[in-house]
């Protein structure tokens, strides 16, 4: 029988990197930047900070360094209303930082330097039951598993153990091949579909773990088959298309922009956004889903528009008001 949580602290816990962002203040060859902008990002804390200023409590669970570059994550997000309060610092291990490279045309080039952070030392004897005490959800990603020795072994310990206290668990692969090899990041992301309730990929994973199939619907009914209760399929500036059993697969319109600056975080975005309102018990089944996809779509749009992985992403009330066709007073 499965633990139920008691009292609710947190709606949302999520486990993963965070690193410390390196952007330059003007556009070309990072080679020749003089000036860079500094912040924070991770997939997982991205989502942490989305939901929490969507008016729900998330606790990001990760390792840091004992630096500070771990000082500027851990006091960033606590100053969005993100729990940090189980994050472990390493003092033998640094924290990691990447530089996006912006040169005018398509998206912005990404350089990693995580090799040997404290996060990739992640392992199964670092997650403990306390990580899910008085939580209803637990949101992983790809990322993790691919970090380190044993981070993969360290998410699969992490998503059984939130389930047997009761809590969903939603799983974004979020296919970062610069990680891994291709064989490696297939076998593990496919043997974590199974550990979720809800599984979260956009069509061009979806085609890297099961290769081309002639209808983009066949990829939920063949991902549901694996164990996940519903699928959200994004299909970028098409949209999504949700799969939950016993109904219709649901094709949900983008939410329309006029330009794209950045298209990184717009998958965290979207993860935020569909959480906010699938965790919303108040709202009925028949609708609840729909209008997560709504909502995701549209914060998935948003975090287009500006640069950064986070910093542009609306409360409850400006979401609410665009979902709505309405526009905020600017002046």
């Amino acid at each position: 029988m499965t633990q139920k949580p008691q009292s609710v602290q947190a709606d949302v816990v999520t486990i993963g990197e965070s690193m410390v962002s390196m952007q330059p203040m003007a556009e070309g060859p990072l080679a020749y930047a003089p000036l860079f902008t500094k912040s924070i990002a991770g997939a997982e804390s991205n989502v942490a900070i989305g939901l929490s200023r969507l008016g729900l409590r998330a606790r990001w669970i990760g390792r840091l360094g004992v630096d500070p570059f771990g000082d500027l994550i851990q006091s960033t997000l606590a100053g969005e209303g993100v729990d940090t309060s189980l994050a472990e610092r390493d003092p033998q291990h640094p924290t990691a930082i990447y530089f996006k490279e912006f040169k005018g045309y398509g998206d912005p080039n990404v350089y990693y330097y995580r090799k040997g952070s404290a996060a990739s030392r992640l392992s199964p004897e670092h997650v403990k039951p306390e990580w899910f005490h008085g939580a209803r959800h637990l949101h992983v990603t790809g990322i993790t598993p691919a970090l380190g020795e044993r981070t993969a072994d360290a998410v699969a310990v992490a998503m059984k153990m939130a389930r047997s206290q009761g809590l969903t668990v939603s799983f974004d692969p979020n296919l970062r091949r610069k990680l891994w090899t291709e064989e490696a990041a297939r076998r593990t992301l496919l043997a974590l579909i199974p550990l979720c309730d809800l599984f979260l990929p956009g069509l061009e994973e979806a085609e890297f773990l099961l290769g081309e199939l002639p209808e983009e619907e066949q990829y939920g009914q063949r991902f549901r088959d694996m164990g996940p209760s519903a699928v959200a399929l994004k299909l970028g500036e098409r949209g999504a298309i949700g799969f939950e059993e016993g109904r219709a697969p649901l094709r949900v319109s983008p939410y329309p922009v006029a330009r794209v600056v950045d298209t990184v975080g717009a998958g965290d975005a979207f993860a935020a956004g569909l959480l906010s309102v699938y965790l919303n018990q108040a709202l009925t089944a028949d609708i609840r889903f729909e209008r997560a996809l709504q909502a995701a779509c549209a914060m998935g749009a948003i975090a287009t528009q500006y640069r950064g992985d986070w910093e542009g992403l609306p409360k409850r009330a400006e979401l609410d008001r665009l979902l709505a066709g309405g526009r905020d007073v600017t002046r």
